[in-house]
């Protein structure tokens, strides 16, 4: 597998010669690029970089080599061991350090791994400073440190119980309703970080029986880490028995959070954004910002809040939190499970997803699929059209772009078409010859119809 190198980072399978996945050298080279470009941008004068890293297998010894790169460039490093990406995103602004990494392959399987890059707001590198990043690891234009000027780790335990700490401050975090509640929580945390906060979040938060399921955090997955449906057939059987209320699914750094009915089926991870927002802006007013291939269903809460506005931004969650500065936005985040909060910290964030969530439970009153039922019903499909590398896929955008004139139609990440009761995204890939199509309506039948009738309307372009 190639390395896969991005704006917010670099990521690939571990093992395999050189230049074929993630190997030593490339986690030397864009962790001493990162640090010289931090180097060269930051207002900070403390001289630090966080360090956090989820439980995979090779997480360790990636650390290990991270941590030397970032010494051997003259950095300190606060290393905070197993923690969450938005727990790290807090300890960078905690410890007013001049960045973080994480060091995290999110949702993808056991043998890959990554390197995601935090500025000194804990945040993740917009495009420009991404770019930047790359340009330095390919030219070398750096210097490493003298012997004397070498920077040293420090190790930092305690980040986990203050994450959790900043999220039971919270004024619509309410403990006491959820502790009165009695509610039975199932987690499923795949054998990553998340079985060591989100246990732990849970019974701080008052909740006295949890179930915990793939919590050990050993870095062997029990499962595809991406908490879709087809890969939580455990929990859904589990909670087929009646054992719980809810159940809460992490992957394997803790920023997306799905949702498990009472009676096995999916809440649908596009609603865990949903059902928390609604909750947040029923107490606090304002506007709302998710990328555009989230669900419809969040505008439409958000529109049924008196002087509450929804904005729409380009995929990607340093896109989504630049929107959510520019509107003043209280609450916002992305279709796949990813809560950002504002008044906890600038980044997706599975642990305040879960109080927030269990506090709307715990005051509703309701079941969870009778929570659901309250919600603007709509499903999303997924589809794909594979074309031959010498077609020009930005040319079919534009010629979409035309056809549907007369419709809603924004350009800012691909060409999405608003209907007056769907729409599709239409998005290309940056690494092959494909286009991706997102397609919402009412029912599944309808979504995956649109995608058809579209796929129909590009087969007719010319080319």
């Amino acid at each position: 597998m190639s390395l896969i190198k991005s704006i917010s980072g670099i990521r690939g399978t571990i093992g395999g010669p050189q230049g074929d996945g993630l190997s030593a050298i490339d986690i030397v080279k864009f962790t001493s690029a990162y640090a010289a470009f931090i180097r060269k941008t930051t207002t900070r004068t403390s001289n630090v970089i966080v360090v956090g890293r989820d439980a995979r297998l090779s997480g360790e010894m990636v650390r290990s080599l991270v941590c030397g790169a970032l010494e051997s460039m003259g950095f300190d490093v606060v290393n905070i061991g197993l923690a969450t990406t938005p727990t790290t995103e807090i300890a960078v602004t905690e410890e007013g350090a001049c960045g973080g990494i994480i060091i995290t392959a999110s949702h993808n399987p056991v043998q890959w791994n990554a390197l995601k890059l935090l500025n000194e707001r804990g945040e993740f590198l917009n495009d420009a400073e991404g770019k930047e990043v790359l340009r330095l690891a390919e030219c070398g234009d750096y210097e490493f440190a003298g012997v004397h000027e070498l920077g040293h780790t420090f190790r930092n335990d305690t980040y986990n119980r203050r994450h959790i700490e900043k999220v039971l401050a919270l004024p619509l975090v309410d403990t006491k309703a959820i502790a009165a509640a009695g509610i039975t929580v199932a987690v499923d945390a795949v054998n990553s970080v998340g079985g060591v906060v989100i246990p732990q979040l849970l019974r701080a938060l008052g909740v006295k029986k949890v179930i915990e399921l793939n919590c050990e955090a050993n870095g062997k997955f029990a499962h595809t880490p991406e908490p879709i449906p087809e890969n939580l057939t455990g929990i859904a059987s589990l909670m087929k028995e009646g054992v719980a209320d809810v159940g809460f699914v992490v992957d394997p750094d803790v920023d997306r959070l799905a949702i498990v009915m009472e009676n096995g089926e999916m809440f649908v991870e596009e609603y865990t954004l949903v059902a928390v927002a609604d909750y947040v802006l029923s107490h606090t007013p304002g506007n709302t910002v998710s990328n555009l291939s989230s669900s419809r269903a969040l505008r439409d809460v958000t529109l049924a809040h008196p002087g509450c506005n929804y904005e729409a931004a380009a995929v990607g969650e340093v896109n989504v939190v630049t929107k959510m500065k520019e509107t003043g936005a209280v609450i916002g985040g992305e279709g796949n499970g990813g809560v950002i909060y504002p008044e906890l910290h600038y980044g997706r964030d599975a642990l305040v997803g879960v109080a927030l969530f269990l506090t709307l439970l715990a005051k509703s009153g309701k079941k969870v699929s009778e929570l659901k039922k309250g919600y603007p019903q709509y499903a999303i499909a997924k589809n794909k059209i594979e074309l031959t590398p010498e077609v020009d896929v930005d040319k079919i955008l534009e010629a979409m772009k035309a056809k549907y004139v007369g419709e809603k139609v924004t350009d800012i990440d691909g060409v999405k078409i608003d209907f007056p009761a769907s729409w599709v995204h239409l998005r290309k890939s940056n690494t092959e010859p494909i286009i991706r199509i997102y397609s919402e309506a009412a029912t599944m039948q309808e979504a995956e119809q649109l995608a058809a009738d579209i796929k129909e309307v590009i087969a007719s372009l010319p080319r």
